[in-house]
């Protein structure tokens, strides 16, 4: 009976220590890897952020020169 034991132990143990470490980290992996490629709904959310980011750039840069004509030390009081 101990035989018999071990030898469904030692395939186990060897099964857990070696086997299922390294197929959890490819699985992971391979989940990491799908999971980074943006669908097309998120692709175009994407870019109408970057768009919109652009545009708040480009109002903030004509509020800093309108800032600048009229009060040229508008910066060193905030």
């Amino acid at each position: 009976m101990a035989d018999i034991v071990i030898a469904f132990m030692v395939p186990m143990i060897l099964f857990l220590v070696i086997v299922a470490p390294i197929w959890l980290i490819l699985h992971y992996r391979s989940k990491n890897a799908a999971s980074k490629i943006l669908n097309t709904e998120e692709q175009q959310t994407l870019d109408q952020l970057a768009r919109v980011a652009e545009k708040m750039e480009t109002r903030m840069a004509s509020l800093e020169r309108i800032l600048d004509q009229e009060d040229p030390r508008w910066k060193e009081k905030a």
